[in-house]
């Protein structure tokens, strides 16, 4: 299938990210076209939808984490605007991030990280086992310390991507539901997209955003996009378990434990460095349970109903690469390893507007590409 006449956008990439430019881009009068054979299919399904910038927070990445808070605030308002445009009210859910952790070296880890969050003058609470388990009483009680992150959130990506796409075929994008085979170029141009069939999408400018395959795609420049793999569980019987996110430092390893809908859990993830592997191990899936039932002994008693391995599009320093691709007719909307449901908002507002006024918003400007040489 190939398109006579150009669109003003090609979209390669149908999960959130991808879906959001698409829709803002779409608001703003662009003609535009998502090209996608499964939209939700990749990194969207696998996510278990923290929104969480400050727990999140690494040394070093304070640019990301200013983007990452830009973003969260954006959230409530950007679920109203879908509502709006599609009937449907996705929840957030307020309750916070719990940070627990067991041991003498845990505790250690827990101050530093602390302290760091002080520094940086961001909400952060510490508190001892006895006052986390009163937050959560559902913790084991050989829980010694914890830290409380009030204004984290979370939401479901499931529930999140169909209203998405819903919006934004509602503004007038159109899916094209194909695998992306390659970018088309004309001299030293990219214009349009390739199909796998045969077919192309011609458009005055290709965003990519195919997250963790941005970095192998046949005719674009190099993107410093790997994937990296997580594998992560899905449980039923939790209602009542948990009131908000639980993450734990157990002897070291991290996992985290996220409620969803009425009854739903998801325990996550691991994170390895296996190319596009998507087997699910019997060590992933011990390890998590183990490190959860650790955690929170009820765990125990839940039904496990999915085991599932997608990849985290990773870059060198963790951050997304956002704007001009160096490639006339090519943005990027790439690389956003932990964080792309929650940088969704933010992400679609910043390219959007790139689109329309050619200039590349300041929020942007730290996370160009160039920036890896």
């Amino acid at each position: 299938m190939s398109t006579g006449v150009p669109v003003d956008v090609a979209v390669a990439g149908g999960g959130l990210i991808g879906l959001s430019v698409a829709w803002r881009a779409a608001q703003r009068g662009l003609s535009v076209t998502v090209v996608d054979d499964a939209p939700g299919g990749g990194a969207s399904r696998a996510a278990a939808g923290m929104l969480a910038p400050v727990s999140e927070a690494g040394y070093g990445e304070e640019a990301l984490l200013r983007l990452c808070q830009a973003s969260l605030g954006r959230y409530p308002g950007f679920l109203d605007d879908l509502a709006v445009a599609t009937g449907t009210r996705v929840a957030l859910r307020p309750a916070g991030t719990l940070v627990v952790g067991f041991d003498d070296d845990d505790a250690r880890a827990l101050a530093d990280l602390h302290g760091f969050h002080v520094e940086l003058g961001l909400e952060v609470h510490r508190l001892t086992g006895r006052e986390a388990r009163r937050r959560e009483p559902s913790l084991t009680p050989r829980v010694r310390t914890g830290v409380h992150v009030a204004g984290d959130l979370s939401v479901d990506p499931r529930e999140l991507h169909p209203v998405l796409l819903a919006a934004a075929e509602a503004a007038g994008v159109r899916v094209v539901r194909s695998r992306v085979a390659a970018l088309c170029t004309d001299e030293g141009r990219v214009t349009g997209v390739a199909l796998q069939n045969g077919g192309e999408v011609r458009a005055g400018t290709v965003v990519l955003a195919l997250g963790a395959h941005s970095g192998a795609l046949p005719g674009a420049p190099a993107v410093p996009v790997r994937p990296v793999k997580g594998q992560i569980l899905r449980l039923r019987g939790a209602a009542g378990l948990l009131d908000g996110t639980v993450r734990a430092l157990v002897r070291g390893r991290s996992v985290y434990l996220v409620p969803q809908g009425d009854d739903g859990l998801v325990v996550g993830a691991t994170v390895e460095e296996r190319g596009f592997d998507a087997t699910v191990t019997a060590g992933g899936v011990h390890d998590l349970l183990h490190d959860a039932i650790e955690v929170v002994p009820g765990v125990t008693e839940l039904e496990l109903t999915e085991t599932l391995a997608r990849w985290r599009p990773g870059t060198p320093d963790n951050a997304p690469v956002l704007g001009p691709s160096g490639t006339p007719g090519l943005v990027l909307a790439a690389g956003h390893f932990r964080n792309g449901v929650l940088l969704t908002p933010l992400t679609g507002e910043l390219v959007a507007e790139l689109l329309v006024s050619g200039e590349v918003p300041a929020l942007a400007a730290p996370f160009d590409v160039r920036r890896f040489g």
